[in-house]
C-alpha cells in the first residue's frame, strides 16, 4: 500500500461503469517506451547547503520533514496542492505526499533520504484507473530514480517502504527523532511525538529561513513584478468594476497566469470594508468616491510570495479628507524605512511609525491624550484605529519564520538578507463616535516589501506609486 493520510475518493463511485478484463488487457498494451531525461533542479546547491546547515544542528538525530498532502474540499474534489514550506525549503520538490528524512551518518552529517510516490508507468492499471493519483486522470509523477536525479537528495525510494521505515524510526535502538508537526496528520500518528524536541526543529527551521539567499530574493522579486502587473491590470478596469469580486478575479486571473497562485486571500475592500483588516469576503461594492484598499500578493512558481498593498481613490482623486489620512499613512511608513536597517531592532520601524500616527491622531483632534502619553506602554490608546504591527517578515510564507523564537524574531536584530514588510495603516469604523463624522469609514494602509542590505535597506516594490499625485495620475491614466 502506498503511504497516503487524504481522505480518499471511493476506489468505485457508484456512478462509474466497470473495467472488464478486455479493456484492460487493451490499456496495458500498445505505449510507446520512455526514456525520461530529468534536469536537475536549479539551484540544486542551494538546497544541499540549506539541508547541511540543519543537520549541523542536530547530529546524531533523525529529522522527518513531510510535505502534506492534498486537502479534500467538497466530497471528492481537493484544493489545489501547495508543498508544505520547509519541506520545500530544504528540497525544492513540489509534489504531495513526499516525506524527507534525514538520517544520522555513522561518523557526521546525515544522509538525505526522500520518499516519493513511484510511477509504475503504463505497467499497472492505476494509471488509468486510480482517479487519485492515476496518471491519466492528474497527470504523471516524477518517479523514485527521476527525483533523486531531479533533487540531488542521497538516496530515493518509494511511499510503500515508508510505513516500515517509520516503525524502525519508533524503535527503542534507534536514533532519536525529531518531525515537523502539524503537516502530515497519519504520520505524526505513526511516531511519538516529544513536544519540546520537535517544536526546537520548527524553530530551527523559521532561523534558517529568516536570511534569503541571492536565490531567495531574485524569486521574491519575481513575485513582486508580476504583483506589479497584477496591480496594473486592477487599476485599468477599476473604473468598469462594480463589485469587490471583480477586482479580485482581476487580480487572481494574473497570479495563475504568471505565478503559482495568490500568496493569500485577496483583500480587495472597498469603502467601510477597508477598515476591516483581512476583510476576504470581498461581495461589496465599488463605487466612486470610495478607496480601494487592495492588500494583495502572487505567490510565484518557486512559491515564494509579494505582499502589498495600495490604497486607490476609485474615481482618481482622494477627497480632502482622504487625503488627510493617507498621508499621514504615507509619512509613517517613510519614518519607519528610516528605522530599516542592521542591527536595529525588529520592532524599530513600527515604533517609529506608531510615533508619526500618534502625532496625526492628535493633529486631527482624534486622540485627546497628548501623543507621548497615548503611546505610554500602558496606554497605547492609538490602537484603537491601528491594530496592527508594521512589520512581518516575507518569504515562503506570507507571514513567514512563524515559528523563531522572539528573541531572533520579534525582539531580534534585523540583519541584512531580511525581507520584511512596512504597511501602516489607520481605520475609522464608520459608527466610531470619538471619529469626526467626515473621517468615519475611511480605512488606509500602504505595505511595501523591503530587502534587509548591508547599509541599509532596498524597496523591492518601489515600482509601485505611493505618494498621492503618483496614484491619482496612476488611476487618471488608466481611466484614458
Amino acid at each position: 500500500m502506498t503511504f497516503d493520510s487524504r481522505p480518499q475518493p471511493a476506489a468505485q463511485a457508484s456512478h462509474d461503469t466497470l473495467n472488464p478484463p478486455e479493456l484492460v488487457r487493451f490499456m496495458l498494451s500498445g505505449w510507446k517506451a520512455r526514456r525520461p531525461k530529468v534536469a536537475p533542479l536549479r539551484g540544486l546547491a542551494r538546497f544541499s547547503e540549506r539541508r547541511a546547515k540543519l543537520s549541523a544542528l542536530f547530529p546524531g538525530e533523525a529529522l522527518v520533514v513531510p510535505t502534506g498532502h492534498e486537502k479534500v474540499r467538497a466530497n471528492d474534489t481537493t484544493y489545489r496542492f501547495r508543498p508544505g514550506s520547509d519541506f520545500y525549503y530544504l528540497t525544492g520538490n513540489q509534489e504531495p505526499d513526499c516525506v524527507l528524512v534525514l538520517v544520522p551518518r555513522a561518523r557526521a552529517g546525515h544522509e538525505a533520504l526522500l520518499f516519493v510516490e513511484p510511477n509504475p508507468g503504463r505497467g499497472s492499471p492505476t494509471f488509468f484507473t486510480d482517479r487519485a493519483k492515476g496518471e491519466l486522470w492528474v497527470g504523471p509523477r516524477l518517479g523514485v530514480p527521476e527525483s533523486r536525479a531531479r533533487y540531488g537528495v542521497d538516496r530515493c525510494e518509494g511511499l510503500p517502504a515508508l510505513p516500515a521505515f517509520l516503525r524502525g524510526l519508533g524503535e527503542d535502538r534507534t536514533p532519536r527523532h525529531r518531525v515537523v508537526r502539524g503537516v502530515d496528520p497519519e504520520l505524526d500518528g505513526q511516531l511519538p511525538g516529544r513536544r519540546e524536541e520537535d517544536r526546537a526543529l520548527a524553530t530551527a527551521l523559521s532561523e534558517l529561513r529568516l536570511i534569503k539567499d541571492s536565490l531567495e530574493i531574485a524569486a521574491l522579486q519575481k513575485a513582486i513584478d508580476s504583483t506589479r502587473n497584477a496591480f496594473e491590470d486592477v487599476v485599468r478596469a477599476l473604473s468598469r468594476c462594480h463589485s469587490e469580486r471583480e477586482v479580485e478575479g482581476i487580480f487572481n486571473l494574473r497570479a495563475r497566469v504568471e505565478g503559482n497562485d495568490v500568496g493569500y486571500g485577496t483583500i480587495a475592500a472597498a469603502g467601510a470594508n477597508a477598515t476591516i483588516l483581512h476583510w476576504t469576503r470581498n461581495d461589496g461594492r465599488v463605487e466612486k468616491g470610495d478607496l480601494l484598499l487592495l492588500d494583495a500578493g502572487v505567490e510565484g512558481n518557486e512559491l515564494y510570495t509579494a505582499d502589498v498593498t495600495r490604497t486607490i481613490p476609485i474615481s482618481g482623486r482622494f477627497t480632502p479628507p482622504q487625503r488627510e489620512i493617507y498621508e499621514f499613512v504615507l509619512a509613517a511608513q517613510a519614518a519607519a524605512y528610516r528605522e530599516v536597517r542592521p542591527g536595529r531592532d525588529f520592532m524599530a520601524p513600527h515604533r517609529a511609525a506608531m510615533v508619526v500616527l500618534a502625532h496625526g491622531l492628535f493633529d486631527l483632534g482624534i486622540l485627546k491624550l497628548p501623543p507621548e502619553e497615548a503611546l505610554q506602554d500602558e496606554k497605547q490608546l492609538y490602537k484603537r484605529y491601528s491594530l496592527h504591527n508594521v512589520s512581518h517578515m516575507l518569504g515562503l510564507d506570507v507571514h513567514d519564520c512563524a515559528m523563531a523564537r522572539a528573541e531572533a524574531y520579534k525582539y531580534g536584530a534585523l540583519a541584512p538578507g531580511m525581507v520584511l514588510t512596512v504597511e501602516p495603516g489607520l481605520y475609522f469604523q464608520p459608527d466610531d463616535l470619538t471619529v469626526p463624522a467626515k473621517y468615519r469609514g475611511i480605512g488606509v494602509r500602504i505595505e511595501d516589501d523591503v530587502l534587509v542590505t548591508k547599509s541599509g535597506c532596498r524597496v523591492l516594490t518601489k515600482d509601485f506609486p505611493s505618494a498621492v499625485k503618483d496614484v491619482e495620475r496612476w488611476v487618471q491614466r488608466a481611466r484614458k
